[in-house]
């Protein structure tokens, strides 16, 4: 942080926020949902109420696809040159730059997580994706093509790409603004308008990420923002208005959007879930190893969906690697993200706490042994504070091992045969990330082809970069997000047909 503290920034804003409830963003106008209700939305560091925030039902959503729709057909939008749309993209990279401490503690705020760690991770992750995407509209074009048609006719092909049209894009609460700007920026860069529908548990960056692209110069219903439950992201996947509809969240969810979204055979992503595993060679670098696979589990609070929840150590040096996880896991601070000392913040919701709470106890239950953590730190008594969690004396079929927790739980488990073991890491509906670490180049590049993964790290893990492609195998997504992948994503390719005969 810069200038005044994170603790002073925090006052300031939850003044703010208190002032007034926070209103949809449509149209280029924030305005107070049809239905005039609100609800709340609150700091996972004390459980009180942060804010009054507009709820969204399906008339709002309809007022918002209206709007986006007027505005992807507007002459102001849908001419734009490309070298304009780069251009706003680039001020409103500058303009979350400028505001960034804010921006941190709003996020600490309401996401719960440290403000220094929002502060790297989340809003300067959202300004270098902003200005990756800026650079995409003055090169994302189409190709000619050698076409052989029949009787030797003098036929030029050419393909263009336009834009897909209205694009709902629904985000987590886990990193809010920068699951926002993986969605919005290669949305507006391809030329789309959209409805962005952040989660109920975060919606206050999302809100004044809309707000910074008006100032920016986008034009009004270019970026609309709706705020609600499941009744408006519903409403936005089955409306036939939307073309497309890019979401991030759980597997389940994620197979609700694709039927709901059947009516109009709309363009569908998804980033879904994972159940990472993490491998330790026993001739890596075990001291490095281990201390990533610490921060792969407990960073964001384990609310990550890359998370490496799946620890499998060779014996040989299972022993050295786990000791020093559980090590490092003991000596983490656990606090309020607006102190700096704080290594790790709440969880989300009281409801994601006692999901994370349930699945240790299930842990206990099916035979797991704890060796650190494992319930709510002493002395945080207030809020949705939860642990670093390693458990050990772990099978396969346990559901800790299987199913996605979404929090800072590490399960454990050993192996000797490198065959057994890709089998057992690919024993999983999902399939987003792995983790490898060996000093052996050729066992490094075999184990990863054989990983059914969409991302594999070797010796180092959740490295992401918006030039990069991300997504899952398997149950844990379709599509691709960031690179030339997600830009074409949000467009569709047209081949034109010309006799020069």
């Amino acid at each position: 942080m810069t200038g005044i503290s994170a603790i002073e920034r925090a006052r300031r804003l939850t003044t703010q926020l208190a002032a007034a409830p926070q209103h949809l963003l449509i149209d280029g106008r924030r305005q107070p949902a049809l239905s005039g209700k609100t609800f709340e939305t609150l700091n996972p560091a004390t459980g009180e109420t942060l804010a009054r925030v507009a709820e969204a039902n399906p008339a709002d959503v309809d007022f918002a696809v209206a709007a986006a729709r007027r505005a992807f057909e507007n002459r102001a939008w849908r001419q734009m040159s490309a070298n304009d749309r780069a251009n706003l993209l680039l001020r409103l990279a500058d303009l979350i730059e400028k505001e960034a401490d804010d921006l941190a503690v709003l996020e600490c705020l309401n996401n719960g997580k440290p403000a220094h760690l929002t502060r790297l991770v989340e809003v300067e992750g959202s300004i270098k994706t902003f200005r990756y995407f800026a650079g995409w509209p003055t090169k994302f074009g189409g190709e000619t093509l050698p076409v052989s048609p029949r009787g030797g006719a003098q036929i030029l092909n050419y393909t263009t790409r336009e834009p897909v049209g209205v694009a709902g894009l629904i985000v987590p609460w886990n990193y809010p603004l920068s699951m926002a700007a993986w969605k919005v920026a290669p949305a507006l860069a391809a030329g789309c308008a959209v409805v962005l529908k952040p989660a109920e548990q975060t919606p206050l960056t999302a809100l004044r990420l809309g707000e910074l692209a008006l100032e920016a110069g986008f034009p009004p219903g270019v970026l609309n923002v709706v705020t609600g439950f499941g009744e408006a992201g519903a409403a936005l996947v089955a409306h036939p208005g939307v073309d497309k509809i890019a979401f991030t969240g759980s597997t389940e969810v994620g197979k609700l959007i694709v039927k709901a979204s059947a009516g109009n055979l709309k363009k569908v992503s998804l980033e879904l879930g994972g159940k990472s595993p993490h491998i330790v060679f026993p001739d890596a670098d075990l001291d490095a190893a281990a201390a990533a696979v610490g921060s792969g589990i407990f960073f964001n609070q384990g609310q990550t969906c890359t998370a490496g929840s799946r620890l499998y150590a060779h014996a040989d040096c299972f022993d050295r690697v786990v000791e020093a996880v559980t090590a490092a896991a003991r000596k983490l601070k656990v606090g309020d993200g607006l102190l700096p000392t704080s290594d790790l913040g709440p969880l989300v919701s009281q409801e994601q706490w006692d999901r994370v709470s349930g699945y240790v106890d299930i842990g206990r239950r099916e035979g797991a042994r704890v060796l650190t953590g494992g319930g709510r730190p002493a002395g945080l008594e207030r809020g949705f504070f939860f642990e670093p969690t390693v458990f050990v004396d772990a099978t396969a079929p346990m559901r800790i091992v299987r199913e996605e927790i979404f929090g800072p739980v590490l399960t454990a488990l050993p192996w000797k045969d490198v065959d057994d073991l890709v089998a057992v890491a690919n024993d999983s509906e999902y399939g987003l990330s792995a983790g490898i670490w060996t000093n052996n180049l050729k066992q490094a590049h075999r184990a990863a082809a054989a990983l059914k993964a969409g991302t594999v790290w070797i010796n180092c893990y959740n490295l992401i970069d918006p030039a990069s492609p991300f997504g899952g195998y398997k149950q844990s997504g379709w599509g691709r997000e960031h690179g030339r992948q997600a830009m074409e994503l949000y467009s569709e390719i047209k081949s034109v047909w010309v006799s020069l005969s």
